[in-house]
């Protein structure tokens, strides 16, 4: 399923995720987040890690974690919508997560680990999805979103993180 999803399968506070991810097949683009993303947080040393651009601001180790939790959350919902289910999804609250989390004290270099194995999982269910299940749609945090849309969302919010690195932290 290559293409991409229309305005009316997500909520238009995605726009900003989904606009972001250039044209092409998205499982090559997720499967090619894996090498930049770790190319992008590799380079950061440990002690860099724990680096805030400002008060009350993420860390380094914050963001990648932030993109982990992320891409668990939304992986769980293409695979609820895929299935058809018609069962509304509750919301994902980021800054409740990330004060909640450990992020902080586990090392980057096993983060970018975790997100390596994590988006490989998220990319073996996307690709074992029907042309018809890609475009099932499901509802989470009371909007409607295809799975599609899922897998744009995801692209999308690593792409705009990975900005976000490269303006405020580095």
């Amino acid at each position: 399923m290559n293409a991409r999803p229309l305005a009316n399968e997500y909520a238009a506070y995605y726009e900003k995720y989904v606009s972001r991810v250039p044209e092409g097949n998205i499982l090559e683009t997720l499967t090619e987040q894996i090498t930049a993303t770790q190319k992008n947080f590799g380079e950061i040393s440990e002690e860099k890690s724990k680096f805030r651009y400002a008060d009350g601001k993420w860390s380094i180790r914050e963001l990648l974690g932030h993109i982990i939790d992320t891409e668990r959350v939304f992986a769980y919902r293409a695979l609820r919508f895929s299935r058809n289910d018609k069962t509304a999804l509750p919301g994902f609250e980021q800054d409740d997560f990330v004060p909640n989390s450990n992020h902080d004290n586990v090392l980057l270099k096993d983060l970018v680990e975790e997100f390596i194995l994590v988006r490989k999982s998220n990319i073996k269910l996307f690709a074992s999805f029907t042309d018809e299940m890609w475009l099932h749609i499901g509802t989470a945090s009371e909007n409607a979103m295809s799975v599609r849309a899922v897998a744009y969302n995801l692209a999308g919010h690593v792409i705009h993180h990975t900005n976000v690195l490269k303006e405020k932290y580095l």
